[in-house]
């Protein structure tokens, strides 16, 4: 796989011309299709677009359905290319439907978010989210090339480039403490972007490249999103609670640091400074007494769990994480318990 970070003017048709497709598809929704399609459109040669409606709600089989279909209509065969032009959702989504297409036919990845620019659109995981389920069915398929144009960031509301912000916290935290004691000095807006999006995607790059298909050291991307992942699904059915992916991941990081520094595995200064950064960035998501045992179940579904038993990635040091640490119910319900307070 391939990850280009410059002007999609440049990278787009230097792909193209490299590749004889026999046709072409854009992915987009609604505010892609809007606001980042008309940035490409004149680089690319005669093609299709496919709409989806923007949103986590519609990354299901009735989108992908609606992708299969067009690509069917327009008679797309084996040799035709998707370009996913948008979010994780499009990323995801997208990726899926044309790894599955007549069993599979090629697609490249232009992210345009920040979170979908240094975590969805590298590594291979695709997918969709299966009643109520987040991801719950997919496949690991690693793009013909991935295209990152950072000026896509200038379109974005401020909560989501909050949201991606999780990602790269995420990545320092698990993988590089000189860069966590780099952009914890700093608030949001003088965060030096170009410079984190080439660092995330070469930690994530890394990681991915030396585990594929998840069975060892890849699982450390996964930390702060056993809990997340579970809250994130939960509020996804009210939209007024709702929460973005990784506003989610910041409760995640704060209760799983938690976690980490009950078993000794971090001392309780990082976990200061996880949950002062965190919170200062995020705010506190306000959690119910009745929220947490749904919350606790859907940890249950994480896919990284053995035997029935809750397996998380958790920090064992600044810029260190492991991985396959089982993790009891009373265990969670002490750190849900803790970020609340």
């Amino acid at each position: 796989m391939s990850v280009h970070i410059s002007s999609l003017a440049e990278s787009l048709p230097v792909f193209l011309q490299q590749r004889n497709y026999s046709a072409i598809a854009v992915l987009v929704d609604s505010n892609t299709k809007r606001f980042c399609y008309p940035a490409i459109k004149n680089f690319l040669p005669k093609h299709k677009i496919i709409t989806i409606r923007a949103g986590e709600e519609n990354k299901n089989l009735s989108s992908c359905e609606s992708v299969w279909q067009g690509l069917t209509d327009a008679h797309f065969d084996r040799h035709a290319l998707v370009i996913d032009l948008g979010g994780g959702v499009i990323g995801d989504l997208g990726g899926f439907c044309a790894s599955t297409y007549k069993r599979g036919i090629d697609f490249i990845q232009i992210p345009t978010t920040l979170l979908s620019q240094v975590d969805a659109s590298v590594g291979g995981k695709l997918g969709i989210d299966f009643h109520g389920f987040k991801n719950h069915i997919g496949v690991f398929k690693l793009p013909e090339a991935v295209l990152i144009d950072t000026v896509f960031l200038q379109t974005l509301p401020e909560r989501e480039l909050r949201s991606g912000f999780a990602e790269i916290i995420k990545h320092c935290l698990i993988a590089d403490e000189a860069k966590w004691n780099v952009i914890r000095r700093l608030d949001l807006h003088q965060q030096n972007w170009e410079d984190l999006v080439a660092h995330s995607v070469a930690v994530k790059k890394k990681v991915v490249e030396q585990d594929p298909t998840e069975q060892g050291i890849r699982k450390i991307l996964n930390y702060g999103h056993t809990v997340g992942h579970a809250l994130e699904t939960y509020l996804l059915a009210d939209p007024k609670r709702r929460l973005l992916h990784g506003e989610a991941i910041a409760v995640g990081m704060i209760a799983e640091a938690f976690i980490a520094a009950r078993k000794g595995l971090i001392p309780a200064q990082l976990l200061e400074q996880i949950e002062e950064y965190l919170f200062a960035v995020y705010g506190r998501v306000a959690i119910t007494d009745a929220d947490l045992e749904p919350v606790l179940a859907l940890t249950l579904q994480d896919k990284k769990n053995r035997g029935g038993q809750v397996r998380m990635a958790l920090l064992d040091g600044p810029g260190r994480c492991t991985y396959d640490v089982p993790v009891s119910k009373a265990e969670m319900r002490r750190a849900l318990e803790y970020y609340r307070t």
